[in-house]
C-alpha cells in the first residue's frame, strides 16, 4: 500500500521542452487490418512494425522473479509485435544506485521498465534531455493509456509537470480492491461472544474490550490481540476517515471546495489521537505497534488470535487456514458522523513505471509496445501467461490453472510479481489478488471510498525545494509527537504547544504551497 508518510520527499524541477521528431502522425484509430502507419509504425493492430526492431530496456527484478527473457509474456509478445527486447536486469537491492549511475554516466538504454522513477528523477532527467516528453506520443500511439487518462483525469494531474510534460507513465489500478486495505474482524469471536459487527468508534471500542476480557479463544490464557496494524503511524491512516480526515495530494490533506487543509494540528486530529491513545492505554491496541516488523504483523494475521486488523488481501489468513474466522467490515462511523475509507491509494498507483530515453530511435514503436499492457488483453498476458498452460478463463476472467498453482511458479512468469510493473490492474485481471472473500470485504468499503484521490503532484523546482525543507522538520516532529500522544508518553494538555510548534515550523506556508500547486493542476484540466 502506498503510504503518504514516506520519508523521501519529492523534489521536482522545471522541465525544459524537448522537440520530438516524428511525433506528428495523422494516423488515428483505424481497424487493425488497415491501420495508419508512421515511419513503419502502425497506430493499431499487430505487428507494430513490419520489419523487426530491437530495443534495450533496463528493469528491476524482484527476488521472486525468473529472467524476463524467459517469461511467456515477453516471448509471445515479441512474435506479435516484431519488437525484440534485450533486458538489462538489476535486482531490487541496489537498483536505485544502478539507475542513478546509468544516468550519471549517460549510458542509457532505450527505455526504463518497472523503473520506479520518482517525480524528482522524472523531471530532473527530463529537463536534462535524457528522458523524452511522452504526451504527444500518448495521444497518437497509446489509445489504451489515453482512454484511461480521459476516464480518470487524476492520472494526468499526477504525472504532468507544471510545464505540461509527461516524462514517465505509471502502473494503473482501476480495481478498488487493489487500492485499499480491508478491515478484517474476527467473526468467530463476535459470534462466540454474541456481539454485533461494530458500526461506530464507540461500538468498536466495546467490541475490542470484550475481545480482551472475555477469552474468545477459550484458552484461559488472555493471549489475544484485540486490534493491530502495520508498524508506525499506519494506524492513523486506517482510522483517520472516521474522524473526517483524508489523505489527498499524497499528504495529510483534506480538500474542501478546492481549498487545501493540512489537518495535522486540527481538533479532529486531536480526537483521532485521543481515541487511539484510549485503545493503546487499555491494551486494546497492539502494544508492539511501534516496534513490529512486517513479518511479525503478517504472522499475527495468520495466528487466529487477532480480533481486528487491516490488509489488502486474505493471503496470510489463507496460508494458515484461519480465513473463515474473518469478515471484512465498513469503516466505523466517528463522533461527527464521518465514515470515509481514507487510506485508498490513487488510481495511478505506481509512479514512474516506464520512461523512454533520448537514445531511443523508435519512440513511436516503443509507445505502442507499452500501451498494449494498459488493455485487459495485454494485462492478462503479462499477469497470467499462456491460456491453457498457465491459466484458464471462467466467465471471461483469467484464473491460474490448479496444475500451474501447484507448481509454485506464478512469480517466475510475470513481472507483476514484486510490484511496480507498468500495466493496468482492472476487475478483469485481478482474480489472484481479488478472490471472493476479498471482493466481499471490498463491497463494505466501496460506498465510503473518496470520489477522487489525488496523488502527490509534480512541483516546480522552487516549490519542491521549499516543500522539502519544510516537510523534513514538520514530518519528523509530527511522527514523533503523534507516537508519544498515542502511547501516553505525552499528555494531551500539551496539544496547544504541539499546535504552536507546527505553526512556528511554518505549516501555514506549507499549506499555501500545496494550494498554489493544486490550483495550477485544476487549470491544466
Amino acid at each position: 500500500m502506498h503510504n503518504h508518510r514516506g520519508k523521501t520527499i519529492v523534489i521536482t524541477m522545471i522541465a525544459s521542452s524537448l522537440a520530438l521528431s516524428g511525433c506528428n502522425s495523422s494516423g488515428g484509430k483505424k481497424d487493425a487490418d488497415n491501420a495508419g502507419t508512421n515511419g513503419g509504425v502502425k497506430t493499431a493492430g499487430f505487428p507494430i512494425v513490419q520489419d523487426p526492431i530491437k530495443l534495450k530496456m533496463f528493469t528491476r527484478t524482484a527476488p521472486v522473479n525468473g529472467p524476463f527473457a524467459d517469461m511467456p509474456v515477453f516471448k509471445d509478445y515479441e512474435k506479435m509485435s516484431n519488437i525484440q527486447i534485450e533486458w538489462t536486469e538489476a535486482p531490487t537491492d541496489g537498483f536505485a544506485e544502478k539507475k542513478n549511475l546509468m544516468f550519471a554516466s549517460n549510458e542509457l538504454p532505450d527505455a526504463l521498465y518497472r523503473s520506479g522513477l520518482t517525480p524528482m528523477e522524472a523531471v530532473r532527467y527530463g529537463s536534462a534531455g535524457q528522458l523524452i516528453p511522452l504526451e504527444k506520443l500518448i495521444d497518437t500511439y497509446a489509445p489504451n493509456l489515453k482512454k484511461l487518462m480521459d476516464t480518470y483525469p487524476e492520472i494526468r494531474t499526477g504525472i504532468t509537470t507544471p510545464e505540461g510534460h509527461i516524462y514517465a507513465i505509471p502502473g494503473i489500478v482501476t480495481v478498488n480492491a487493489a487500492r485499499t486495505d480491508k478491515r478484517w474482524i474476527n467473526q468467530a469471536w463476535l459470534k462466540k461472544l454474541n456481539l454485533q459487527i461494530p458500526e461506530t468508534t464507540d461500538e468498536l471500542y466495546e467490541v475490542l474490550k470484550a475481545f480482551r476480557e472475555k477469552d474468545p479463544t477459550g484458552s484461559g490464557k488472555n493471549d489475544v490481540i484485540p486490534m493491530t496494524a502495520r508498524g508506525g503511524l499506519a494506524i492513523v491512516n486506517q482510522m483517520a476517515g472516521s474522524f473526517g480526515l483524508d489523505f489527498q495530494l499524497g499528504y495529510n490533506i483534506n480538500l474542501e471546495n478546492d481549498k487545501v487543509n493540512i489537518w495535522m494540528g486540527s481538533d479532529r486530529n486531536k480526537e483521532l489521537l485521543m481515541y487511539l491513545n484510549k485503545l493503546y492505554s487499555e491494551k486494546l491496541l497492539d502494544q508492539e505497534l511501534f516496534t513490529q516488523k512486517e513479518a511479525q504483523y503478517l504472522a499475527k494475521q495468520g495466528s487466529g488470535k487477532t480480533g481486528f486488523f487491516f490488509d489488502q488481501t486474505n493471503n496470510p489468513m489463507l496460508d494458515t487456514k484461519v480465513n473463515d474466522q474473518y469478515v471484512g467490515i465498513s469503516p466505523v462511523k466517528g463522533p461527527h458522523g464521518d465514515r470515509l475509507q481514507s487510506n485508498a491509494a490513487p488510481v495511478a498507483r505506481d509512479f514512474g513505471a516506464f520512461a523512454i530515453t533520448s537514445e531511443n530511435k523508435y519512440p513511436e514503436a516503443t509507445m505502442r509496445w507499452i500501451d498494449y499492457f494498459y488493455s485487459d488483453e495485454g494485462s492478462t498476458l503479462l499477469r497470467f501467461g499462456r491460456q491453457g498452460e498457465n491459466y484458464e478463463l471462467k466467465d471471461g476472467i483469467p484464473y491460474y490453472t490448479d496444475a500451474f498453482l501447484a507448481s509454485g511458479n506464478q512469480a517466475k512468469i510475470t513481472p507483476y510479481a514484486g510490484g511496480g510493473a507498468p500495466h493496468l490492474i482492472s476487475e478483469k485481471v485481478a482474480s489472484f489478488i481479488n478472490p471472493p472473500q476479498v471482493q466481499e470485504a471490498q463491497k463494505k468499503l466501496d460506498p465510503f471510498m473518496p470520489k477522487v484521490k489525488y496523488a502527490a503532484p509534480m512541483f516546480d523546482e522552487q516549490t519542491a525545494q521549499k516543500i522539502n525543507t519544510l516537510r523534513n522538520d514538520i514530518d519528523k516532529y509530527y511522527d514523533e509527537q503523534s507516537t508519544k500522544f498515542i502511547v501516553g508518553a505525552l499528555s494531551f494538555d500539551k496539544w496547544g504547544e504541539f499546535q504552536s510548534t507546527l505553526k512556528k515550523m511554518k505549516l501555514d506556508e506549507l499549506q499555501q504551497l500545496y494550494q498554489t500547486t493544486y490550483d495550477s493542476l485544476k487549470k491544466q484540466k
